[in-house]
């Protein structure tokens, strides 16, 4: 698991060249020409001095299952969902696809009314999410330790003691409940604080791992870490919420700190999470207005910071989607507006926590989608699906195992694209 979690690009397996290819022109030739070829490309491919085709198995995984899905799939595959209660029928049905009943999410939120009195329980509740192995859905939780805890059963320390103890300590605690977490079906962790403060009297203080950014940094690779080798690890809230003592529940709160002093101080953090491969960073509904008057979660910029400056990589979340309209912020008050400028700034993953019927809040999942997908460039849905199906692709069963199906479609892409370094004279041997 381990090893699926932090695969890249140049973490890859050999296969043979020959794999598939007799077959892909079967496929393609009339069935006198297909001896021929065949035994040439038998002969040519057994070559030892041949290359090898070097595939990253959970990458290639993924982006053939994106050619087989719709555009509403995709759209809704970037949907993070609460669904109130313990019923395992209705757990399972938010992620269920849209043709068997469902909503087609790529994820859920675990909130406290999801958590029964057992972890043994909990773990049977999350289970019935599974609709499709070969692909886990995201189940995700807020688990910080101490002032936000969901499972009972976390003893596990939290920021208010750890950040005044050795970052050790850190790794300790979030190993351990990571563990934790692993055990009861959650594969992405909202837990770690990456935000800095040094005002006691600040909402956010007991919950950041520091009073200055070299200590919090140190603290917060250290969770990462121990964390992320189980479960998925996430740094919050970009770009920092202890710039403002506003809650984000209910304003935006704003900051005028410059690019130069952000970078110098609360940047620190996220970047050391980062470092230490966090594959997620959740944006908070904060506005630093000297660079952008939006809040981050709906800026272009400030994702271009996050990818281009800090280096990351993996999936940029949202924060609650709801607090946007509970801000009381004129602005903010359509849902379907504030999805659409959250996919387009570059969010991979829209959270909403939403109630037991999601019309209270003024929304439709079926109106959601439509919308994101008829007002967002397909390029930046795709580049957010596919981020979220490598995520989610990781977590499957023998995931490093697997060797793709080499037919027309997967040779044609490969020679075309060079995505798994296959000969450019593959269709034509000599």
């Amino acid at each position: 698991m381990a090893h699926a979690l932090h695969r890249v690009a140049s973490v890859a397996f050999a296969v043979v060249v020959t794999l598939g290819a007799t077959y892909a022109i079967n496929l393609a030739l009339e069935p006198q020409e297909n001896e021929f070829a065949v035994a040439a490309a038998q002969e040519s491919w057994s070559r030892t001095d041949e290359p090898y085709v070097q595939i990253d198995p959970i990458l290639e995984w993924s982006q053939l299952r994106l050619l087989d899905m719709s555009l509403d799939e995709k759209v809704r595959s970037l949907l993070v969902l609460h669904v109130p209660g313990l019923d395992p029928d209705a757990i399972r049905s938010s992620i269920a696809s849209v043709d068997s009943g469902g909503r087609g999410a790529g994820g859920l939120i675990l909130m406290g009314n999801n958590v029964p009195g057992s972890a043994e329980e909990l773990a049977a509740l999350t289970a019935a999410a599974t609709v499709d192995p070969e692909l886990p859905p995201i189940v995700s939780i807020d688990e910080e330790g101490g002032d936000v805890v969901r499972l009972p059963y976390d003893t596990f320390a939290g920021a208010d003691v750890l950040r005044s103890a050795p970052p050790s300590d850190t790794a300790d605690a979030f190993a351990g409940r990571a563990q934790l977490l692993a055990s009861v079906g959650v594969n992405l962790n909202f837990g770690i604080v990456a935000d800095v403060t040094d005002d006691s009297g600040s909402f956010i203080y007991w919950r950041t791992l520091g009073d200055d950014p070299a200590s919090a940094s140190e603290r917060v690779a250290a969770g990462v870490a121990a964390e992320s080798v189980v479960v998925g690890s996430t740094v919050k809230h970009f770009p920092g919420h202890g710039r403002s003592n506003d809650d984000s529940h209910v304003g935006i709160p704003t900051s005028d700190v410059g690019l130069d002093e952000w970078h110098a101080t609360d940047a620190l953090p996220f970047k050391a999470g980062i470092d230490a491969g966090a594959q997620a960073v959740m944006f908070g509904h904060l506005a630093f207005s000297s660079i952008d008057p939006v809040p981050a979660t709906l800026s272009a910029a400030w994702h271009d910071i996050l990818r281009e400056e800090l280096g990351f990589d993996g999936i940029a979340v949202t924060d609650d989607m709801l607090m946007l309209q509970a801000s009381g912020v004129a602005e903010f008050s359509d849902p379907y507006v504030n999805a659409v400028a959250a996919v387009a700034a570059g969010n991979d993953a829209l959270l909403y926590v939403m109630p037991t019927d999601p019309a209270t809040v003024g929304i439709d999942v079926s109106v959601l989608a439509s919308t994101i997908g008829t007002q967002v460039e397909q390029s930046r849905i795709d580049e957010a699906a596919l981020r979220m199906l490598i995520f989610r692709r990781s977590f499957a069963p023998d995931a490093m195992n697997w060797l793709p199906p080499c037919d027309v479609r997967c040779l044609a892409g490969a020679v075309g694209s060079g995505i798994s370094g296959m000969p450019s004279d593959a269709l034509n041997p000599q």
